[in-house]
């Protein structure tokens, strides 16, 4: 990041003044193409895209030196399955039913991935029709078993990504994932976890998406306050089932093919269908330009769980603390881990930033590329939704005793290299 980049995103921010952007997005009938990678600089897409919230698509020159796209797929443009059974076959992977629906998503086994791909070529003998049905790979976390070197490289323009980084600090999990299926797996309508961003990259085969910018799904919520599993079934024109549909704008429709890039911005929802054979890696992250949509979203998520639990609120000891376990339980994460995935982020932008104000120390590999200004405006950013965190009063009833900083101290020491570094 450049430094006009970095003064541009703190207006924007700035403008809003601790608000989250509007959920009033004008009608888009087309998402951007990004044609050429030479000319189209991690500036360009922070402005135009990211910071905007608004999705494109990046063309395959982008991705066309990936090692998996040139091992993992035949000459053909088809899946090769032999080159995938020979590297990962013995390797246990996650795979989805897309003909059962179980709540808003589907069922999930675990099969070695040779398993999978004789299912897969079964399928295909079968004109894509199976009596097991229709499965799809999803979520595989390839990258979190095995190296990522020789399959693909991070694109620069998603390499401010928070959340990976956190994981990968403690160890434990990543965002990071490999999806494979035959023509007509598809994903139910969803927005992305903690209203993180998303990439996709198509490794072979064409996909379709549905998207919907954040607002419009409340359009498309049933009588009984549901969101829908499919946004292409005939239900939805029901008016008694789905009395606000005739509210909804048509969505906005992509079709991304072989080697392609698709950007899915925070809270957009959307349904993903494989019109081919298609094998894609997808990642989600986290920065400073949605992380007050993750914050806001976890306190959502908090609210439900309260009112879900409320008849218990009076007999039951420690009724908040039992209320933080659930959503940790439901969502992933809870307010007192949301606190420490900012202090770990931020305790190493100020690494950075230290080491910026004393030139003469060697640069650890960890830090390599990210400069004083992406790091000065993550940590304005940190700074400003910590502030919300620490007086929210679900995280006050938190035993903090223990945690290291205090928050407050924490959130002090940003507020001043905050105030130190608007010359920078």
């Amino acid at each position: 990041m450049d430094r006009e980049t970095r003064v541009f995103a703190e207006n924007h921010f700035r403008g809003l003044r601790g608000r989250l952007p509007s959920r009033v997005y004008p009608p888009l009938d087309r998402v951007d193409f990004i044609e050429k990678p030479d000319s189209f600089t991690y500036a360009d897409f922070f402005k135009g895209y990211l910071l905007p919230n608004v999705p494109c698509v990046f063309s395959s020159a982008f991705t066309e030196g990936w090692g998996c796209r040139k091992h993992w797929v035949t000459p053909s443009g088809k899946p090769d399955f032999d080159y995938l059974l020979q590297n990962y076959g013995d390797v246990v992977v996650p795979v989805a039913n897309c003909g059962i629906q179980e709540y808003n998503s589907n069922p999930k086994e675990h099969m070695p991935l040779r398993d999978y791909i004789s299912y897969w070529k079964e399928f295909i003998q079968g004109d894509y029709s199976s009596p097991r049905g229709c499965l799809y790979l999803k979520d595989w976390h390839l990258c979190r078993d095995f190296s990522a070197d020789g399959v693909f490289t991070l694109p620069v323009y998603f390499s401010s990504d928070w959340l990976n980084e956190y994981w990968d600090f403690l160890d434990v999990d990543d965002y990071r994932f490999i999806y494979m299926g035959p023509t007509g797996t598809w994903s139910p309508f969803h927005a992305d976890i903690f209203r993180s961003f998303s990439w996709s990259v198509n490794i072979c085969g064409r996909k379709k998406w549905l998207f919907f910018p954040p607002g419009q799904e409340e359009a498309l919520r049933d009588c009984h306050g549901s969101l829908p599993y499919d946004v292409t079934t005939p239900a939805l024109l029901d008016s008694h089932l789905h009395p606000m549909h005739q509210h909804c704008s048509p969505p906005l429709e992509v079709t991304q093919e072989a080697g392609e890039m698709v950007f899915v911005p925070s809270g957009w929802h959307h349904q993903v269908h494989n019109l081919d054979d298609t094998i894609s890696i997808n990642h989600n992250w986290v920065n400073g330009c949605n992380v007050a949509n993750m914050w806001h979203f976890l306190q959502q998520e908090l609210c439900a769980v309260q009112q879900e639990v409320s008849e218990w609120r009076d007999s039951m000891p420690d009724w908040h603390n039992h209320c933080q376990v659930i959503m940790r339980s439901c969502s992933g994460i809870n307010f007192e881990e949301f606190y420490h995935f900012l202090k770990v982020i931020a305790k190493r932008r100020l690494l950075v930033l230290a080491k910026e104000a004393s030139p003469g120390e060697a640069e650890s590999g960890e830090d390599a590329g990210l400069g004083p200004q992406q790091a000065t405006f993550d940590v304005g950013r940190i700074a400003e939704v910590l502030a919300s965190v620490v007086v929210h009063p679900d995280f006050q009833r938190l035993d903090t005793s223990e945690f290291s900083p205090q928050p407050e101290d924490l959130l002090q020491q940003l507020e001043e290299v905050v105030a130190a570094t608007t010359s920078l």
